[in-house]
């Protein structure tokens, strides 16, 4: 009699695959699957097809699945990630992962094929400006399909727990998103930009409305302040909104673009004299967790979210959704240089054991062992 493969079978799908690394749910499984792996699990990701010239079977013990996609703007990745669900649910994984709430209602596949899953719904796409009409319609109805058809709803910041308990009476597990803390970097990095330790602020993240970009740079440029603002991203299509904020006339503005490697944008947060984030809408967000990591004086957009990630003021300082208030924080943070050293100091305070990968991992791993556990025993969902 043949001996029962005890070996927890656990495929991720829903990013663009492994080790392709570009936003924060591709580092997730990048950072997730590899703990996992050298914890004894066995590790499938589902990569897009058409972003992977080489296509290696296995790389660091986890292993690779191509799937193909309808390769346009708005059905690549909603295709790719079905293409996979399917797959996966023919496949013998013990538990199906899906990350990104558009995949709400690909848990029906998986209901039917009674594959057990779980699902990280992210924020509030739906509230996000880049999703008008239809795309917003989409993603709402998208997160309740999730909260029907998913076995356990994850969210990485109590805050979101609490608007999908308001909002589509179901409870989920929160787990945070990790970081992975710094305190040296190479100052000759800056030369690049010709930038100088504390003499610039900074921005990270996509030029998308819902960061809030425009705001910053407007308050800036209101204000008399002798430093440069680094804004550090970009968008990779053709955009109004982007493109708007490039053409901004002001000698004290550097837009870097994309930076990818990852010893120079450690530099730029490590050296700069505060960090802006506008982010808006979401939970735990990774370009926040990087500015404590990395010990930065945070200056953020007053959100629920944000107030929860710094600890209602504890690592940070607060602006409301006006040009006038970046301004007169600026001011405030220009004439107090020895608090903002006291923020730096303490930054990587706030990376509590709830942002710590390996704590996350073990999180994750207790997840998918319960859904294993409640699959063979024939009991229901964990919500």
């Amino acid at each position: 009699m043949a001996k029962e493969n005890k070996t927890l079978k656990v495929c991720i799908l829903g990013a663009k695959g492994y080790p392709y690394v570009y936003g924060g749910y591709d580092t997730m499984v990048k950072e997730l699957g590899e703990r996992l792996q050298k914890r004894g699990v066995d590790v499938r990701v589902y990569c897009h097809r058409s972003l992977f010239k080489e296509k290696p079977a296995v790389v660091n013990g986890i292993r690779l699945i191509y799937m193909p996609a309808v390769e346009t703007k708005s059905l690549t990745q909603l295709t790719h990630s079905f293409f996979s669900m399917i797959h996966a649910c023919f496949s013998d994984v013990d538990v199906i992962f899906v990350v990104n709430s558009a995949n709400g209602p690909f848990g029906f596949i998986s209901r039917i094929f009674r594959k057990p899953t779980a699902i990280n719904v992210d924020g509030l796409e739906w509230l996000r400006p880049k999703w008008k009409g239809f795309g917003s319609k989409y993603f709402f109805w998208a997160s309740r399909m999730a909260t029907r058809f998913y076995d356990q709803i994850i969210n990485d910041s109590d805050e979101m727990r609490r608007i999908y308990l308001e909002l589509f009476n179901t409870e989920s597990k929160v787990i945070a998103y990790g970081a992975n803390p710094s305190f040296n970097s190479d100052p000759a990095k800056l030369q690049k930009w010709n930038l100088i330790k504390e003499g610039y602020y900074l921005i990270v993240g996509r030029l998308v409305p819902d960061n809030n970009a425009d705001l910053i740079i407007g308050g800036f440029i209101q204000s008399d302040c002798n430093r440069k603002l680094v804004i550090v991203g970009d968008v990779p299509f053709q955009d109004a909104y982007a493109e708007g904020l490039k053409s901004m006339q002001d000698e004290r503005l550097l837009f870097t673009g994309y930076v990818t490697d990852p010893e120079e944008l450690k530099a730029l947060y490590h050296n700069c004299y505060a960090y802006f984030h506008g982010h808006e809408y979401g939970g735990t967000n990774p370009a926040m967790l990087k500015a404590l990591g990395y010990g930065c004086a945070i200056l953020a957009l007053d959100t629920a979210f944000n107030q929860e990630m710094l600890q209602n003021g504890k690592h940070g300082w607060y602006f409301s959704k006006n040009p006038e208030s970046v301004a007169t924080l600026i001011s405030k943070a220009e004439i107090s240089p020895d608090d903002l050293d006291c923020l730096r100091i303490t930054a990587r305070e706030g990376l509590t054991q709830k942002y710590n990968w390996d704590h996350v991992t073990d999180q994750y791993l207790e997840v998918f062992e319960e859904l294993k556990k409640r699959s063979k025993s024939g009991k229901k969902n964990l919500k």
